[in-house]
């Protein structure tokens, strides 16, 4: 891939499209020599309608890197769309982090507090292979997560954390205490055995969830697996401490109460359906038939 001129095509979800700083990054970008293609979500599914189609191109109408400028579910929707339209998209991937939380691009330490050299990076940054994370199937990034506590994260108030960083969820999981109901499942693969009740567990490909908290701190993007935090059900002392260790975004709290483990291939049976989070897309399944796509995808990580 040339590093002097670079075709990028921005899909960029709609929320982010007046943002100026973004509108300067893609002048900025245009400058240096470049091309780049934007094209701006409105309706559900977009980002996956345009990805389809770009990774279906052929020659020069091809861009050299797809960046999926918004948080982690529209990379999420983006790199799964293409995946699915073609098995080994000959372009390589990017993300102009737009969201929230951001967690994929802050777990590589991308730059995610300035627009411009975030989509300088995807225009001049080394694109290596990385893997990808399925569950039946359906594709995920950064992390798959799911259990009582994850809900909570996941359906903190976005306002609260803003304000609140970390604290929100611990506000979230005292208000909402007695809603904080196990999981039985049995899971089993590759050298990893468990029966019994769970609160949470998270599957990663990154790193970081929920806002920055480390829910799998060893993971790598480029070892060919994945990595499992299970969190057993603890006791009312040990659940708050939990939470505790979510406000602190502490890894050391984290890590020392689940049980790990990294994998090429897991199942998960419980004994009802599962609400799953992943990358921020929901789904949910009584059986998780999870696995790692090694290499799936090129990314432009600096």
């Amino acid at each position: 891939m040339a590093q002097d001129e670079r075709h990028l095509h921005l899909i960029l979800n709609g929320k982010s499209a007046q943002r100026e700083d973004v509108r300067a990054a893609v002048e900025a970008v245009r400058g240096r020599g470049h091309r780049v293609e934007v094209r701006v979500t409105y309706d559900a599914g977009d980002a996956a309608r345009f990805a389809r189609e770009v990774v279906g191109r052929e020659g020069d109408d091809l861009p050299d890197v797809v960046v999926a400028g918004g948080g982690d579910g529209t990379l999420n929707q983006v790199v799964a769309a293409a995946l699915e339209a073609r098995p080994a998209p000959p372009c390589a991937f990017a993300v102009l982090p737009l969201g929230t939380a951001n967690d994929f691009a802050a777990g590589l330490g991308l730059p995610v507090d300035n627009m411009g050299s975030a989509l300088l990076l995807c225009a001049r940054g080394a694109a290596k292979p990385i893997d990808v994370g399925r569950i039946n199937g359906r594709v995920f990034v950064n992390v798959a997560s799911a259990g009582a506590v994850t809900r909570i994260t996941r359906e903190a108030d976005p306002r609260a954390k803003r304000l609140l960083g970390g604290a929100a969820y611990l506000i979230a999981g005292a208000s909402r205490f007695a809603e904080l109901t196990p999981t039985r499942a049995r899971i089993s693969g590759e050298g990893f055995s468990f029966d019994g009740e769970f609160m949470a567990l998270a599957v990663g490909n990154g790193r970081l969830a929920g806002g920055g908290v480390a829910l799998c701190a060893d993971a790598r993007v480029d070892d060919g697996k994945l990595d499992l935090s299970l969190f057993p059900k603890p006791d009312a002392d040990h659940m708050m401490a939990l939470l505790s260790s979510l406000v602190k975004e502490s890894e050391t709290g984290l890590q020392g109460y689940a049980r790990t483990h990294r994998f090429t291939r897991l199942t998960v049976e419980a004994d009802e359906d599962l609400a799953v989070n992943l990358d921020g897309e929901p789904m949910a399944a009584q059986v998780l038939e999870i696995e790692v796509d090694p290499g799936a995808i090129r990314f432009v990580t600096g």
